[in-house]
């Protein structure tokens, strides 16, 4: 069974400006409530509209040049999903929720993952990736972490991903985040690529989701390991968990609010199809309001895995920012920070293995 739960989801992102969680601490919750209420309601009904005319336009360019129309109808054949997953979504139809923990395994605090597709359909959405590469039709990056990759959501695949959400995922993060999943209003889909000479890995985050699915669809790799440490907001909230390594067709779930980063990639490459799942009562409600606005003071200095450069403001005493990064980080904010914070440490941080746990 999953742990009680006492969690603050919605925590800054890979597209937050640096010091967001200060200044939402300053506002009163009413204040940040009909902020949020208004942004979520914009959101919900402008978000079809959101691609530009030109990507709307290369929606329908595309259409003839379809490599599976299937992946574009959403469907969702039997074929696509290992056969351990739909045996276990007929239990969990039934109501035996103890089929899911039988199958899955808990990779750490709130994280599981469980065998969701086969490699057949990997290989069909990898092709489709090419083939739409391949047209020249026009793309944008993920998101403003990951340079490669691609939107799904923007290449015609929206309809058919929010059919998987809500027949497939939405069941699952229900039994294992209830709160946060009382519904799934939209989804941002998207692929991540990395490879040598491109995108190696991923600075530690958390995501603008409640809950994310994060699949593997290969091609053959090593390394890419997917580090996670604490909850944002937690006093562990920089202190390393574990490594989770990635299977091609597993899926890894976890609250948004998970700091985590992409380790770098050895040989190969590595494409994930990643599922950010956005409940928008959930955002609104004063419930989420108030959790957002508490932080606990950190317990003690970061564990060398889990800094950020992206968001932390003490990165520069542990470890040497990349070339060009400017470090504007939020991480921790003014009055939240552990013993001894600014301090360079006597000694160089070594990482934590997990034996050592």
């Amino acid at each position: 069974r999953p742990p009680a739960r006492r969690r603050r989801h919605e925590g800054p992102s890979p597209t937050s400006a640096p010091g967001t969680v200060v200044r939402l601490q300053t506002m009163s919750a009413c204040t940040l409530r009909r902020i949020l209420l208004s942004a979520g309601t914009l959101l919900a009904h402008s978000r079809g509209a959101m691609l530009g005319r030109e990507a709307i336009r290369a929606v329908e360019h595309y259409k003839p040049l379809r490599q599976t129309p299937r992946l574009f109808e959403g469907t969702w054949p039997s074929e696509w999903f290992d056969a351990r997953y739909l045996s276990m979504h007929d239990e969990l139809k039934r109501g035996n929720t103890s089929a899911f923990f039988a199958l899955a395994r808990e990779e750490g605090p709130d994280v599981y993952s469980f065998p969701l597709f086969t490699p057949l359909f990997c290989e069909l959405l990898m092709l489709e990736v090419d083939n739409y590469k391949a047209s020249g039709l026009p793309f944008r990056r993920p998101n403003s972490m990951n340079n490669y990759g691609l939107i799904f959501n923007e290449i015609g695949m929206r309809e058919s991903l929010t059919e998987l959400q809500q027949t497939h995922l939405l069941p699952i993060s229900q039994l294992l985040f209830p709160k946060v999943s009382s519904q799934f209003d939209d989804h941002h889909s998207f692929m991540v690529q990395y490879k040598g000479g491109e995108d190696l890995g991923l600075d530690m985050h958390t995501d603008d989701s409640d809950v994310t699915f994060n699949i593997c669809l290969g091609r053959d790799f090593t390394g890419a390991g997917l580090t996670f440490c604490g909850m944002r907001g937690d006093p562990d909230h920089r202190h390393f968990q574990f490594v989770y390594q990635h299977e091609v067709g597993r899926v890894v779930v976890h609250s948004g609010d998970k700091r985590h980063g992409a380790d770098d990639i050895e040989t190969g490459q590595r494409n994930n199809l990643i599922i950010w799942n956005q409940n928008f009562a959930w955002r609104s409600s004063k419930e989420n309001l108030a959790l957002r606005q508490q932080y606990a003071k950190e317990a003690s200095s970061p564990d060398i895995q889990c800094l950020s450069y992206t968001h932390d403001r003490d990165y520069a005493l542990f470890k040497t920012p990349p070339p060009g990064q400017n470090l504007r980080g939020w991480c921790p904010p003014p009055g939240r920070e552990y013993p001894g914070f600014g301090e360079k440490p006597k000694a160089s941080p070594q990482p934590i293995s997990q034996d050592e746990l």
